[in-house]
């Protein structure tokens, strides 16, 4: 039987092995059986197969979204004048970046393939025909066209164009992770639950941040 917290606690002044005083894991029976108790090894073995399909294809997306951000902060070290928004883009550069290799881990612990399958499939590019430049891959993504005038543009004036399609770029991710969100079954493995609660809340504070230096330029 498990100690309660009362009996741990008796445990550790009699002086109860270690191994005494680690409560048991308990993986939950079907309906009408009895649970079981797994060590936690087999823990962190069961909890990267409660992953969906919409969750892998999630994190291949994501992968390339951020990309995008960190080829947007890569512009503005050389192109921007401002240094506060300096300072932000290299805020967003680092934790993006981080995500990137999570994200990464996360579908490698899966065995899941690193690249999004459908990159192109929706956005106007089909066998011998090249992507529609004024269309984004993805929700919040700049076009091609728009990263080709934020590249062209340099001083005040690239600031004002990097905060406004920051702004749209984690709008989008908020966006996919609301739309992950409604899909049944999905969001339920806990690395990826925590992953998109600090996405929500990370670019959420962040496009405040953004909104107050743009409204400031």
């Amino acid at each position: 039987m498990p100690y309660s917290v009362s009996g741990l606690v008796l445990a550790l002044l009699i002086g109860l092995p270690a191994a005494a005083q680690t409560p048991p894991i308990f993986q939950p029976g079907a309906p009408g059986t009895a649970s079981r108790t797994i060590t936690a090894a087999e823990s962190v073995e069961l909890s990267r197969t409660t992953f969906t399909a919409a969750d892998a294809g999630f994190m291949q997306h994501m992968i390339v979204h951020h990309a995008q951000a960190v080829e947007m902060v890569a512009l503005l070290q050389t192109r921007g004048s401002d240094p506060t928004v300096a300072r932000l883009g290299q805020r967003i550069s680092l934790s993006q970046d981080a995500e990137i290799a999570l994200m990464r881990e996360w579908l490698q612990a899966r065995g899941q393939p690193l690249d999004m399958p459908d990159a192109h499939a929706g956005h106007g590019a089909h066998a011998g025909h090249a992507m529609d430049p004024n269309v984004a891959v993805m929700a919040g993504m700049l076009s091609p066209a728009q990263m080709q005038t934020l590249a062209a543009a340099s001083g005040p004036a690239f600031d004002r164009l990097f905060l406004s399609g920051m702004i749209q770029h984690h709008q989008g991710a908020i966006d996919m992770v609301n739309a992950l969100m409604a899909e049944p079954g999905s969001a339920e493995d806990p690395l990826l639950s925590d992953f998109i609660a600090s996405v929500i809340a990370d670019q959420s504070a962040e496009i405040l941040r953004m909104q107050s230096l743009l409204s400031a330029l």
